[in-house]
Order: C-alpha cells, then structure tokens, then sequence
C-alpha cells in the first residue's frame, strides 16, 4: 500500500528518484514494469503494470463514438507510458507528461493506496489550501466518516 507525501525533485533530464521505501513494492520486486499517465485534475498517475492492466481494460471498453467517454481514453490512454526504474530507483517522465502536469523542479509524490499522484509542488499546496475551503462540508457518502 502507498500512503504518504513526499516532496522530490526532478533533475535536469526528467528523472525523478523513487524513494527507497517505496521502490520494492512498487516494481514488485523488480519484476514490473510501471505506468505512468495523465489524471483530469492535472497530475500524474504512477501505477505497477498488474495494478494498471484491469483499468486500462475497462477505458479500451469505452465507446469510441462516445465524445466524453473518447475524451477520458485520449487522456488516460494516450498519455500512459510504460517505464522501468532504473538502477538508482529512477523514472524517467516524458517532456509531454512533464508539460501536462506543469512539473518543474520540485513535485509531490503522493500515495493513494494502489498507486502515486504526481503533483507540481504549487499545485498539490493549492489542493491542500482548498480543504475546508467551501465551510467544511463533507462530499456525498462521508456523512458518517469520522476519523
């Protein structure tokens, strides 16, 4: 499981270092590839292969003549790019993730259970700043939530 956020920077190529703690699990070993590809809310999504493989079977189920659902497979899809830590525990993030993103220098890594969120560090503070921001009402079905 990955939980947590994580402040990393990128270097000049694109790279960004996995921490340590979190490199075995999330190459399975070193036995997985990983996904990397675009979120709606303009983050990136970093996922191990076979816990991709089952979203990305049902988005290649939607239907092309949909213009929203069509939409949803360019951006979850279309961006999505197969990578492999290399021996430093680092990816390498494409120049067009990278822009979609608007990931500098400094970035979050953030945990949501089965996979990363990929953050530029202003905006992941934008997200944070937000909470509690429209007079801490809960989203439907957290009524009941208590911590």
């Amino acid at each position: 499981m990955f939980q947590g956020a994580t402040a990393i920077n990128i270097d000049a190529k694109g790279r960004l270092s996995i921490p340590t703690k979190h490199r075995h699990t999330l190459s399975q070993g070193g036995k997985s590839k990983l996904v990397l590809t675009s979120h709606p809310h303009k983050c990136l999504i970093l996922y191990p292969q076979e816990k991709w493989d089952p979203i990305r079977s049902k988005i290649m189920n939607f239907s092309s003549f949909d213009p929203k659902l069509s939409l949803w497979k360019r951006l979850l899809i279309g961006f999505a790019e197969e990578l492999e830590m290399d021996a430093s525990g680092r990816i390498l993030i494409s120049p067009a993730l990278r822009e979609f993103a608007s990931l500098k220098k400094k970035v979050m890594l953030v945990g949501q259970g089965n996979h990363f969120e990929l953050w530029n560090d202003d905006e992941w503070v934008s997200q944070i700043s937000s909470i509690g921001s429209d007079g801490d009402t809960l989203p439907p079905g957290m009524e009941n939530f208590a911590l």
